[in-house]
């Protein structure tokens, strides 16, 4: 386990966590960063960058008044790619419901796949 402060870097800290995470970490290891809230959409913002790069968000939590820290668990290539494809999957059959759905609304009801 690793813990990075990256307080210092005030808003521009996703380039440097992402970049740690790769570099500095160990496929299964976890690091704790550490950075400033400013406004709240950085805690939004670095959740959906952890997941955009394919590692495991395992909290996400206040430190003090001005401060949060994120822990996270950096996976395999392997893995990232199975979670991709899985989520991709899901989104696929979600959209091909959600159009059913939609479609079986009117007189005629018919399945749309795209393809």
């Amino acid at each position: 386990m690793k813990r990075y402060d990256l307080r210092h870097l005030k808003d521009d800290f996703y380039g440097r966590m992402g970049e740690l995470i790769e570099s500095d970490l160990r496929v299964g290891e976890v690091g704790i960063f550490l950075f400033e809230v400013g406004d709240f959409s950085h805690i939004q913002k670095s959740a959906d960058y952890i997941k955009e790069l394919g590692h495991e968000l395992m909290n996400s939590l206040k430190f003090n008044e001005v401060d949060w820290t994120i822990v996270v668990k950096r996976l395999d290539r392997a893995t990232i790619e199975k979670r991709r494809d899985e989520a991709n999957r899901a989104e696929e059959e979600t959209s091909t419901k959600t159009e059913t759905k939609r479609l079986s609304n009117g007189k005629i009801s018919f399945l749309y796949l795209a393809g």
